[in-house]
């Protein structure tokens, strides 16, 4: 922590010291006064209060102003107009609530607002401008500020790891402090169900709790064997609701049907389509405890493991309604929000086409298939929903079968699914993985275990959450967007708040700002100021932001590769060394020319010593730095660094954990077209990919290899549909194809896209992912 604080001081005082306003999320207009001075808030500061109802605003200051600073300002109803704090209304017509201006001079501080809400957000503007330590002296400046959005969202998933009510205070006191104003409260999971419900106690007393947890990523290296679980009760949800009411965010709930519903049905086995079909858990997986209770009879089991389940709630059973509608009226009674998010997502059909009674219910309603009775399932709860005052919120499988008239879809499997649901006339959240899942790794060097994938701060910064496919009428649809945490490999709150901050930052200026006055370069400016912050909250945030920035680049003549270094601190600070004895490191100043197998080790010279070492090996065969091109681009969710990623030397080593050294392709075919450079014999193809069904990666179905002289006329060397794991924790694997020796110039790689999931799998009938690494030519 120490070398971390040196490096940030370093750009500090260059930047810092010429920009004294520095806030997150951008406002929309900043002025500095023309008058040069600063306005000192100190004890004899007072808050006054034009306006009625402003008691959250006083509230949170000075909350905010005791734990930090040591300092609480008295409040007053009068007039007076000299070393003051004025809260107030103002009409500003801003069609969203939290509008605000505020003006800061000789006489003091003075917020107005178009609302309650506006007041609030300009009082977390004014904590922005305080000094995180010293005098708090803030300067003379004018600021119009509202929002873009009207739904500004932060997720916390507390099904597969449970938070404490304290916690979630303080996640909330981050929201509100970023002007985030949605928190989506996913409450129940295969994993374990965490709210009371009175008619139900075996929620709580079975579904709280699973014997064990899996160790590592999943697969996992074995079970932990430890009881883990946990519940919010009914009165420590209203706490929480009241507690967000006072910092103006609205909390929904989630509560998963029809699929994620393990721990449900492990309390109750009768809303399963089979009750007295065992919960199957692999043998490697599974707690010695959960091993003996099913000796003993034990028929359900609250998951110890992560994925997608076949075990759903019974569609063609009325007793399963008759749940969940009881369930819904008691939550109902705890969340004041016009919205009730139901899921709807990752929902296996395999039972549901063997199970008589949903077999039954397809029948009598003219379903077509399983996906029909999705919908149909989801229409029925949104009936119930509507007729008590609710909107159904729910995960972009809705829309398959045929969309509930009124409800809302959260787009997560990219932006497809609120695309398709816009242009149908209906409200959509847009919270694609990519950018938007925080779960997902924001450092290419990360070294504790997240899910894979790789979204930084840069990119999360770049989204624009209304698709350029849709007009201005229906762009009018997308309400706004919103970030999940979903906890797998989050075990205790300092994690969280890695995988948390500082994307949380960008996320807030992404859905609040103008688009037109967002600065990549600005903010970086003003990140740093926010760093300080962090540091004064004291919070566990990622450093990922000052990592090295390496890249794999092709030469100029395609003779071996480039390796580019790239530093927030100047490359002057970069020091690199091949790998392997003990080499003197060389100052880093060009991209180091690579030209055969080799390991290069580089890091940051900062005062007091250095950071933030990277480890590069590079494993050269003949079509290392060649040109390369696609018939086929890839995905832009997974581009790598374009088709050279598969020619640069590079062969990944951990999975989807550095997702930037694949190409994506969803649903279509990779074919690649190398050219060596000369003809030359060659006699084996190496195909580097990879597995990973929990993530609805696949496999390749097959592969093939041509070879041509010319480029233009090809004849086939070898086709395989072997694909060898190599590593079963990462799902990495090769596809080898060896041949009679051959001369040729050119070389042709297909590989063939899996097609279709399966049932039984993640995203079943849906079309796969194919992740292609390096191509090898020897």
């Amino acid at each position: 922590m120490k070398l971390f604080s040196c490096l940030l001081a370093m750009m500090s005082v260059t930047i810092i010291n010429a920009q004294t306003i520095n806030i997150i999320p951008q406002p929309k207009l900043v002025k500095q006064s023309a008058v040069t001075g600063n306005f000192n808030i100190t004890s004899a500061t007072q808050i006054v209060l034009e306006g009625s109802g402003l008691e959250n605003s006083v509230n949170f200051l000075n909350s905010h102003l005791q734990k930090y600073y040591r300092l609480k300002l008295k409040t007053v109803n009068t007039s007076a107009s000299k070393n003051v704090i004025r809260l107030n209304y103002e009409r500003l017509d801003n069609p969203l609530p939290g509008a605000y201006n505020m003006t800061v001079d000789e006489n003091g501080v003075y917020i107005t607002g178009d609302n309650e809400t506006g007041v609030f957000y300009g009082i977390q503007s004014l904590i922005q401008l305080l000094p995180t330590y010293g005098k708090l002296t803030i300067p003379y400046a004018s600021i119009e500020d509202a929002p873009r959005f009207g739904y500004r969202g932060m997720h916390l998933d507390c099904g597969r790891h449970f938070w404490p009510i304290d916690y979630i205070k303080k996640y909330l006191d981050y929201l509100a402090l970023h002007k985030i104003n949605i928190f989506h409260w996913h409450l129940t999971e295969d994993q374990g169900w965490r709210v009371e419900i009175k008619k139900y106690p075996e929620l709580t007393k079975v579904g709280a709790w699973r014997n064990g947890t899996i160790i590592g990523r999943y697969p996992g290296t074995g079970n932990d064997n430890i009881r883990y679980g946990g519940y919010y009760t009914q009165e420590e949800i209203k706490q929480v609701v009241q507690y967000a009411k006072e910092r103006y965010v609205e909390v929904i709930p989630e509560i998963e049907m029809p699929g994620h519903s393990s721990a449900a049905i492990a309390s109750y086995p009768w809303l399963s389509c089979f009750s007295q079909k065992s919960t199957p858990v692999p043998a490697n997986m599974i707690s010695k405890k959960s091993v003996e209770e099913q000796k003993n009879g034990r028929i359900k089991l609250v998951q110890e493991t992560w994925g997608v389940f076949d075990d759903v709630f019974c569609a063609g059973s009325d007793s399963s309604f008759l749940f969940l509608q009881n369930v819904i009226d008691e939550v109902i009674g705890l969340f004041p929000s016009r919205y009730f998010h139901i899921g709807g997502d990752e929902c296996p059909k395999t039972h549901w086409k063997i199970c008589p009674k949903c077999q039954q219910r397809m029948k009598v309603n003219n379903l077509k298939d399983e996906h029909e009775l999705q919908s149909w399932f989801v229409q029925r709860i949104e009936k119930y929903l509507n007729s008590k005052g609710k909107i159904l919120i729910g995960w972009d499988e809705i829309l398959e079968g045929g969309l509930a008239p009124n409800a809302v879809v959260m787009s997560w499997r990219g932006e497809q699914g609120g695309i398709d649901a816009a242009k149908q006339n209906h409200d959509v959240i847009m919270t694609p993985g990519n950018p938007v899942y925080f779960d997902h790794t924001q450092s290419e060097n990360e070294d504790s275990v997240t899910i894979g994938g790789f979204n930084p701060i840069e990119k999360v910064y770049a989204y624009e959450p209304v698709p350029k496919e849709l007009n201005a009428e229906q762009a009018t649809h997308v309400l706004g967007a919103q970030a999940n945490i979903w906890t797998e490999y989050m075990g205790n709150t300092r994690k969280v708040e890695y995988m948390l901050f500082p994307r949380l930052s960008a996320l807030s200026e992404v859905l609040w700002s103008p688009k037109e006055n967002r600065s990549w370069d600005d903010f970086q400016k003003r990140l740093l100021k926010q760093f300080n912050r962090y540091d004064l909250w004291k919070v566990n945030y990622s450093k990922a932001y000052f990592d090295l920035k390496a890249t794999v680049i092709p030469t100029e003549n395609n003779s071996g590769v480039l390796y580019k270094l790239e530093s927030k601190l100047g490359n002057d600070s970069i020091l690199f060394a091949p790998g392997g004895g003990n080499p003197k490191p060389q100052f880093y100043k060009t991209p180091i020319l690579v030209t055969q197998s080799r390991i290069i080790n580089a890091f940051q010279r900062v005062s007091g010593g250095i950071s933030n070492i990277i480890y590069q090996k590079f494993s050269f065969n003949k079509a290392t730095g060649k040109k390369i091109t696609l018939t086929n681009p890839a995905s832009d969710k997974y581009p790598g660094d374009g088709a050279f990623t598969l020619v640069n030397g590079v062969i990944n080593e951990k999975g989807f954990a550095r997702s930037r050294e694949f190409l994506g392709f969803n649903g279509t075919d990779c074919e690649a077209i190398i050219d060596l450079g000369e003809i030359q014999p060659i006699s084996f193809i190496v195909i580097n990919c990879l597995n990973r069904t929990s993530s609805w990666i696949w496999r390749p179905l097959t592969a093939e290899v041509l070879g041509s002289s010319d480029g233009q006329t090809w004849y086939s060397l070898k086709l395989t549909d072997d694909f060898e794991e190599r590593d079963k924790n990462t799902g990495k694997g090769v596809m080898t194809m060896s041949f009679k020796q051959t001369y040729t110039q050119y070389v042709k790689v297909i590989v063939k896209n899996w097609g279709e999931i399966p049932d039984g799998y993640p995203g079943a009938g849906h079309k796969p992912w194919l992740f292609v690494d390096e191509i090898e030519v020897n």
